[in-house]
């Protein structure tokens, strides 16, 4: 859901404490499995000795996932800019605009926002790490991080700034909290100076980051 923050202050859930700031994010990974983790990993192995599906099945669809990558999310952002009638349809329903391009995301609802010269969206998952795989491949490691994921909805002004985004003090920061059934990705504003560029070139300037909102789409050379 998304939270306006027009100072940088706003916060939704009950965080116990701050975790170290700074950029970039280290992520949490260095503790015992977690319960669904190990449920996970008990699932797939009985999975494979009922005959269900076989290790080489298995690993086949991990090879899928980890092939993907921001490079599709940034072929949707890249016709958005220059399709109108795409962007209002991506704006409207997600994930039917990005199947158009054939991309499917699954049964999740894909929601897609738009950065203006007066709103700046950012993306965040408090409570774990949801984020667009199938769009946007595997998501980074800071995004994972509890500094990122607590401090984020706190100050976003202040995470951005860290990230190397500093934002006009009239312009609105609007937070938004991805769910297990609920993902985001950010329509980044359009470069200046990109008039008449192609949708190839265009997907080149946008980075993983930007449609994260940590990031601001890359100017042309």
């Amino acid at each position: 859901m998304p939270h306006d923050t027009p100072s940088g202050t706003h916060d939704h859930h009950d965080h116990s404490g701050l975790s170290p700031s700074g950029h970039p994010y280290r992520a949490d990974q260095d503790g015992p499995l977690t319960y669904w983790q190990t449920m996970e990993i008990a699932i797939r192995e009985l999975m494979v000795e009922k005959g269900v599906v076989t290790e080489a099945e298995v690993a086949a669809q991990v090879d899928a996932m980890d092939a993907r990558s921001p490079a599709q999310g940034a072929a949707v952002v890249a016709r958005a800019w220059t399709d109108p009638a795409f962007r209002d349809r991506l704006l409207a329903d997600g994930s039917a605009a990005s199947a158009e391009m054939g991309f499917d995301v699954g049964p999740m609802r894909l929601i897609a926002v738009e950065n203006t010269a007066h709103v700046h969206n950012v993306i965040v998952c408090t409570l774990c790490s949801c984020y667009p795989r199938n769009l946007l491949g595997l998501p980074p490691d800071w995004y994972k991080s509890r500094a990122y994921r607590t401090r984020t909805v706190r100050e976003p002004r202040r995470v951005l700034s860290e990230f190397g985004v500093t934002l006009p003090e009239g312009t609105t920061v609007r937070v938004h909290d991805s769910t297990a059934d609920m993902r985001y990705i950010v329509i980044p504003a359009r470069p200046a100076g990109t008039e008449g560029m192609d949708p190839e070139a265009l997907a080149a300037l946008v980075t993983r980051d930007s449609m994260i909102g940590t990031g601001i789409a890359k100017s042309p050379a």
